[in-house]
């Protein structure tokens, strides 16, 4: 039995390394296999009660690396292109019946994001909707669980299984945005997709409110900027460099000609995002600043990421925040991921009780 969780090419081992802490932390014994540029890996628990228990254990919004989990046995090899839905159908079965999966809502194809798996789209779609078609009397739209089917290749596939209650709100993790044409740059999703991740969406009109007061810090030339001028805030743009002209003209917007890390705020705002390219350290001091001063009620801040011990480095970043705040008994919550539009980061936000 494993869990089979995707991620973005490249970070193959920071996933491994983060599902070998967890799994440590829960007292279950596995170990990862993990092959780079793959955007996969298979984490191996030899016991099925262990791997449903981690997926009530482990919250899914609180992984850093992991895009998309499943349980799955090991894959099915071999598959005879005539007829892969009788190949696959009985290890589904078998899956279900052993980790007490009575009925799944629905058998989804999911690729990993490479060339490669996005090439195995099309096929994927067709075999999982006649594999549904075959699970007779097993499909019900109350379920709490769904059939996964991941191809490797023409002939080798992973089936699985997962908790709806333990997944990301997008396929795969993958969210479909688009990217405004009036955005000044494509940075601007970065801030999207970590509003979408961050605050839930029953709460975006309250937490992202119109003439609320917001800073961005590496703010040129305006991309996460723009964000918060569409929510109709204030916002004072922090950056040496110059800001999209359309955006000055809104009138929402302030421009401080200054370094990030030395510019403090007039009074406290609503928000503080913050995109500058520099150690993840030196940012996150900068943000334990902000916040033992109150500066802020939430953040969004990118962490720039090393060559090597990344997931390491982002474990020194929360604790170094999470510590400056517990010392000044101020409650927060503090949570990382490396979102979809982010490449060698990851994202973290901050919210101040």
């Amino acid at each position: 039995m494993e869990i089979l969780a995707l991620c973005r090419a490249g970070f193959e081992k920071e996933v491994a390394a983060e599902l070998s802490e967890l799994c440590a932390q829960q007292g279950v014994s596995g170990y990862a296999k993990a092959k780079d540029a793959t955007g996969y890996v298979e984490f191996v628990v030899h016991s099925g009660t262990a791997v449903m228990a981690l997926f009530k254990q482990i919250r899914f919004d609180e992984l850093v690396f992991v895009r998309h989990w499943f349980v799955a046995a090991e894959v099915v090899m071999d598959l005879n292109p005539a007829d892969r839905v009788n190949s696959l159908l009985p290890r589904l079965d078998e899956l279900c019946d052993s980790l007490g999966v009575e009925f799944i809502d629905s058998v989804e194809s999911v690729t990993a994001d490479t060339n490669e798996g996005k090439a195995l789209a099309k096929l994927g779609k067709g075999v999982s909707h006649h594999l549904q078609k075959a699970l007779t009397g097993k499909v019900s739209k109350t379920a709490r669980y769904r059939a996964q089917l991941l191809f490797l290749d023409g002939s080798s596939a992973f089936v699985g299984l997962y908790p709806l209650s333990s997944s990301s709100q997008w396929l795969a993790g993958v969210p479909r945005l688009r990217l405004p044409k009036q955005a000044p740059s494509r940075a601007t999703l970065k801030l999207e997709e970590a509003w979408h991740h961050f605050v839930p969406a029953k709460d975006w009109d309250k937490r992202l409110a119109p003439s609320m007061r917001a800073v961005d810090l590496g703010a040129a030339p305006g991309g996460w900027t723009w964000q918060l001028v569409r929510r109709s805030m204030f916002v004072d743009a922090v950056d040496n460099g110059p800001m999209a002209k359309e955006l000055m003209e809104s009138g929402q917007v302030t421009h401080h000609v200054l370094d990030g890390f030395v510019y403090q705020p007039y009074k406290p705002v609503d928000w503080l995002v913050c995109d500058i390219a520099d150690k993840p350290s030196r940012v996150a001091s900068m943000i334990s600043r902000w916040a033992c001063q109150r500066w802020f009620t939430e953040a969004v801040f990118n962490l720039k990421l090393p060559m090597k011990q990344r997931y390491q480095e982002v474990m020194k970043c929360r604790a170094a925040i999470s510590d400056r705040l517990l010392e000044q008994d101020i409650p927060h919550q503090l949570r990382f991921k490396q979102l979809y539009h982010d490449r060698e980061e990851v994202t973290g936000h901050l919210r101040l009780f």
